[in-house]
């Protein structure tokens, strides 16, 4: 993947980067440092109870994007982890596809706090994500 602050990484190099978010079927549509989409098809083995896509699966993907939308927005050479990520559910995902769009809420020098909402094929709000990501300085 690319270093952060120096360009956009490839559509298909954020993938590759993220293995679990890859094995998820997570799929990234867009990447800039003001806004990055995905989105997650509903798949039987990504459900819980009543045949619904699981909070879990829902949550690894406005994580996946909202880090993505951090790391875009890091100086140059510095890294990023999640400090803390609030997830309120709205609403059960019984087929379709989920699309996310992660979008900085405050990129500061130390933390950058992302907002994400996931949406369905019916543009209803499912879920809504608040995550802080902590700036990694290089070497530290």
């Amino acid at each position: 993947m690319t270093t952060s602050g120096t360009s956009t990484p490839a559509l298909a190099d954020l993938a590759a980067a993220m293995p679990f978010t890859a094995g998820l079927g997570i799929t990234f549509e867009e990447a800039a440092a003001d806004a990055v989409t995905a989105t997650l098809a509903w798949k039987a083995e990504l459900c819980t109870l009543g045949n619904v896509l699981h909070g879990g699966a829902l949550m690894s993907l406005a994580d996946s994007v909202g880090a993505v939308c951090a790391f875009l927005n890091l100086p140059p050479g510095a890294g990023t982890t999640t400090l803390e990520s609030k997830t309120n559910l709205m609403r059960p995902v019984g087929s379709g596809t989920v699309h996310a769009t992660a979008r900085p809420l405050h990129v500061g020098r130390t933390v950058i706090v992302v907002q994400t909402e996931l949406q369905d094929d019916r543009d209803r709000l499912v879920a809504q994500t608040t995550q802080t990501q902590v700036v990694l300085k290089p070497g530290a």
